[in-house]
Formats: structure tokens, sequence, C-alpha cells
């Protein structure tokens, strides 16, 4: 089953597994994100178009990476004028997995919404875990302290 979504302003045919570099998304590496904007999904002869979009169609799509594009130069030289500029840009992008396309108002499969739990709660403990070592450590300095008294 493939599906056309429509993100950064940007047009994408996708089908489940498929690998994509995107706009830049507000997201961390390893969350599950949502894009709503489908434009058309099917699977052979039966293919539904939207008008402008599918509605109760979602694709789900896991984040991969954060980074930046290549260097894009602008340069511009008037002749004879002494004049140049040169900038460069790197657009930031997404790299992002896609889990599944989700048709009729289906919700996504626990695996997606499993493994944004598990890390949210392993970044839970782990905030957990730090506090009580800071703790801990302030009493060993004071016991330092009367030992040497």
């Amino acid at each position: 089953m493939f599906a056309v979504i429509k993100t950064g302003g940007k047009q994408y045919r996708v089908a489940a597994n498929d690998v994509l570099k995107i706009e830049k998304l507000e997201a961390n590496v390893g969350d599950v994100v949502e894009i709503g904007q489908v434009l058309a999904h099917g699977e052979g002869e039966n293919v539904v178009i939207g008008a402008p979009f599918v509605d109760g169609a979602v694709v789900t799509a896991e984040v991969v990476e954060q980074g930046k594009n290549r260097t894009v130069i602008a340069f511009k030289k008037r002749r004879r004028q002494n004049s140049r500029r040169k900038i460069g840009h790197r657009q930031l992008q997404t790299t992002v997995r896609i889990s599944e396309i989700l048709v009729a108002g289906a919700k996504p499969s626990k695996k997606a919404a499993a493994k944004a739990e598990v890390k949210a709660e392993t970044a839970a403990e782990a905030k957990a875990e730090a506090a009580p070592k800071k703790e801990k450590a302030a009493p060993k300095k004071a016991k330092a302290e009367d030992a040497a008294e």
C-alpha cells in the first residue's frame, strides 16, 4: 500500500518502511509523528484521492535523525563594480522512517505508541536516578568533615 503525503510544502509518495528526508519537524530522535495531510492512498487499482485531503487517513513515521542538508552557495557579482556577495545556507531536515499507513480513522499500532511510552519512562527514570545521586553525595562530604574534627 502506498500514500501520497504533503509536508514541508512538498509531496512525497511513501510506503511502509520507506526512509526519507523531509523538512524539519519539531520532534526528538525516536519519537513517532503522525502526518495527517494525506492526499491519496491505495494499492494497485484501488486508489482513493482526497479533495484536497483524504478524511481519516494518517501516516505514522518514526524520527531517525535530525540534521542539515548540503550547503547551497548564493554568489552574486556585479562586474566592474568591485561588488561581490557570497552566502551559504544549510537547510534543516529530518530523516524519518514510515511506520504504517492508517486509513478510515484507524489507530496507530501499539508498537509505535509503546516505543514513545517506553522512551518517556526511561527518560523519567534517568532523571529520578540522577537526583538521588546528588543527594547521596552531600552527606558523604558531611561525614568526612565530622571525621576530620
